[in-house]
């Protein structure tokens, strides 16, 4: 087990090397730079010297060809530097620290929730498979997988925060807090970030919500048509029992390989959602550094996501000989 486990972080180092060098070469060569960024922001009126611009052009690092940057940049990150926002003029590693908390509130909350109602709602149509009620749950789940979250979310913002203001059951528009945040008792802040974090978390969880439940019944009726499921029948093992303990247990092996694969959707966030909820998370700081090319900032989060990725299968892998006593890594 340790000799595997030795062999999978050697790969995982050598895979994000690769997966760092060509996002770097990639977000180099993109039209734009951060100069050309900051240049469009002055007076027009204003000329720009040209010993200013190379003097510009060595603050950002401009003046060294890529893949001579990219060194140094992995020199900085081997120290534990992962430098400064070139548009925020502050560290990368205190820039990923504040939002890391608001997304992990968003898809923490969504994930628990998607897993602790997508496995009854699984073992259930798999055991009501072919009735009347199990395609009505499924239709259903089918339509919520098939339907983008931006426009629930457009669906849900006009309802809940236009058509419904006014009354009790209207929720915040944008934003994680309200503006008299600060003046609120503890309960009162508890309160209020919640109503914030309603529309995000139903927008965040559906859609995996009836991902989940279709795995789970797709390899639910794969094993219950097993000969030892129906031993254990014909023996009188009651059926609860025969669902969860002998059906159920042995769909965990697939299982564990989704939620290890979700383990970077517990920080990467979402563009677009935390675009349209103005949520001030990873998802909205990675749409922001590409749009004003802030090359150290992009590339602190290509360096999170990619390291979370490589530990999620990692950790997929020590789950199936936990999952599967036959599963072994001797």
């Amino acid at each position: 087990m340790f000799a595997h486990l030795v062999r999978r972080i050697l790969i995982g180092i050598l895979t994000l090397f690769l997966i760092t060098f060509v996002v770097y070469g990639l977000i180099r060569n993109m039209p734009g730079t951060p100069l050309t960024y900051q240049l469009a922001e002055l007076d027009p009126s204003r000329r720009v010297r040209p010993e200013d611009l190379e003097r510009m052009k060595r603050a950002y690092g401009l003046d060294k060809p890529w893949h001579i940057a990219y060194f140094h940049w992995m020199a900085n990150v081997l120290q534990g530097d992962l430098g400064r926002s070139l548009s925020r003029k502050q560290a990368v590693t205190r820039l990923i620290g504040e939002r890391i908390g608001p997304t992990l509130l968003l898809s923490a909350t969504s994930l628990i929730l998607a897993y602790l109602l997508s496995v009854p709602l699984g073992l259930y149509a798999s055991v009501r498979n072919g009735r009347l009620d199990e395609r009505i749950v499924s239709t259903l789940l089918y339509m919520l997988y098939s339907l983008p979250s931006f426009v629930a979310a457009l669906f849900l913002l006009s309802f809940f925060a236009v058509r419904l203001a006014g009354t009790p059951f209207e929720l915040p528009l944008f934003g994680m807090r309200s503006d008299r945040f600060e003046e609120l008792s503890f309960f009162g802040k508890v309160w209020d970030v919640m109503r914030h974090m309603f529309l995000p978390v139903a927008c965040f969880t559906y859609g995996s919500l009836a991902y989940f439940s279709r795995f789970v019944k797709s390899n639910m009726l794969e094993v219950i048509r097993q000969d030892y499921i129906r031993t254990a029948r014909a023996k009188g093992v009651p059926p609860a029992r025969v669902v969860v303990c002998h059906a159920f247990r042995n769909t965990l092996i697939p299982f564990v390989t989704l939620v290890g694969l979700t383990m970077p959707a517990l920080l990467s966030g979402s563009v677009i959602l935390e675009q349209i909820f103005a949520w001030p998370g990873m998802g909205r700081l990675f749409f922001e550094a590409i749009t004003e090319r802030d090359y150290p900032t992009i590339m602190g989060l290509v360096l999170m996501f990619s390291t979370l990725t490589l530990l999620g299968q990692l950790l997929a892998d020590i789950l199936y000989a936990v999952v599967d006593p036959r599963v072994t890594y001797s």
